[in-house]
């Protein structure tokens, strides 16, 4: 049988000392520090940043505020109340992706599903569900998510926080 023979860097192609940062060869982009192709610019990613927390805490209002009036009219304090709650998101998710990269993995990882768990929780409470029983549905989110979580910054991580290459 016909085996391809092992190249330097393994799987990912990349030689020790190779190519990070630097123009690749038929991407039109630069190489990343994994070695993959960044296709996006600087200036995209700093407006994804924001963008993606305004889109997502757009939906978010949306969503709370549909629950709330279940199926009801939609009213002035409806859509107020929609508009609010979106705020409130659009504050804390930036807050979160801001601060919670700079805590130890642990902790980080908990800042990230606490979040989701509230998230979720809160948009459980307004189908008009009983406060424990929102709780409870926030409480087990963030206890999955927190798993998921753990287990990705611990993989990729080393213990001061350093990504591990």
């Amino acid at each position: 049988m016909a085996q391809a023979a092992p190249t330097p860097g393994g799987m990912t192609g990349r030689k020790p000392g190779g190519t990070t940062g630097r123009k690749s060869a038929g991407t039109g982009g630069f190489t990343s520090p994994s070695g993959l192709p960044d296709i996006f610019d600087a200036r995209v990613h700093r407006v994804a940043k924001v963008a993606i927390p305004v889109v997502l805490g757009l939906v978010y209002g949306y969503w709370a505020a549909a629950n709330r009036r279940g199926g009801g009219p939609i009213t002035g304090w409806n859509i107020l109340f929609g508009f609010v709650t979106a705020l409130a998101f659009i504050v804390l998710c930036l807050a979160v992706a801001r601060f919670a990269p700079l805590l130890k993995r642990e902790l980080h990882s908990l800042v990230k599903s606490g979040f989701a768990g509230a998230a979720l929780g809160f948009l459980y409470s307004q189908t008009g569900e009983s406060v424990l029983r929102s709780a409870a549905i926030g409480v087990a989110v963030t206890a999955g998510v927190f798993l998921v979580f753990f287990y990705r910054y611990y993989t990729r991580e080393d213990g001061a926080g350093n990504r591990i290459r």
